[in-house]
């Protein structure tokens, strides 16, 4: 689809109503161009929208779907639309909340997990990243309460680690310490608190988690709290392949 009605498209991007939409169109804050747009069910091509042509109150609407956005997630904020008590999506525009197709996480950090987390309304790509067949790899920066024992690298990387409470072996995982009670972790699946889990499974627990990269797209200095909009670029990044020695992950 190449051009959309007004009033349905931006609607679609939380803007308000099909009827809201229709007194902004009459009070003259849509505009084209620079020029005032004078019916809300006006056809508009979607790469007007996309080069930021088309405005709301003299600044540039957000992009149509597909939408995609990295988030710097702090602790304290659940990766959920309908829990209670602060969500990442109260860190976005309140308009994306009314998105259609709503934005989802690709991955979710539990509560007092940090670091990047990946939104989109495009199914594809978020089938890509979380399916198992397809699994993006997640990089993780762990800090540990108690010192490591030696021998976490290889028992992670053999492929038949079982994690308490399941009955299927995890996928091999590269673990590569940078310090007494830190290192780096990469995943090639998601369970439910993996790496949580792995460590209590060897008797020992995660004091801070912190993802940092997807794929080959990094977090950056993106600040907590923030997000940006990810380029065509950006989003090819995250179906790239991890780096083959971890090694290369450490600063």
């Amino acid at each position: 689809m190449s051009t959309m009605r007004l009033d349905r498209l931006l609607a679609n991007m939380g803007y308000g109503s099909r009827r809201d939409i229709a007194v902004m169109v009459r009070q003259g804050r849509v505009k084209l161009e620079g020029k005032r747009v004078f019916k809300a069910d006006e056809a508009i091509k979607l790469a007007d929208a996309q080069s930021g042509a088309l405005q709301v109150n003299d600044v540039a609407v957000d992009p149509p779907s597909p939408l995609t956005v990295m988030l710097h997630k702090p602790a304290g904020y659940t990766c959920s639309h309908d829990e209670t008590g602060a969500l990442i999506y109260d860190l976005l525009p309140e308009r994306w909340k009314l998105r259609k197709p709503a934005l989802s996480a690709a991955g979710r950090l539990d509560k007092d997990s940090t670091g990047q987390v990946i939104l989109t309304d495009d199914g594809d790509l978020l089938h890509r990243i979380i399916h198992p067949k397809s699994h993006a790899p997640k990089h993780y920066e762990v800090t540990l309460t108690e010192a490591l024992r030696g021998d976490e690298a290889a028992l992670f990387a053999a492929g038949d680690f079982l994690m308490e409470g399941d009955a299927k072996p995890l996928k091999p995982a590269q673990w590569q310490p940078s310090g007494e009670k830190s290192g780096l972790m990469i995943l090639q699946e998601g369970r439910y608190h993996q790496i949580r889990r792995m460590f209590k499974t060897l008797g020992n627990r995660v004091a801070t988690l912190h993802r940092i990269q997807t794929g080959q797209l990094m977090l950056g200095d993106l600040p907590e709290g923030q997000y940006r909009l990810l380029s065509r670029d950006d989003v090819a990044k995250l179906a790239e392949k991890a780096a083959d020695n971890a090694d290369q992950m450490l600063r």
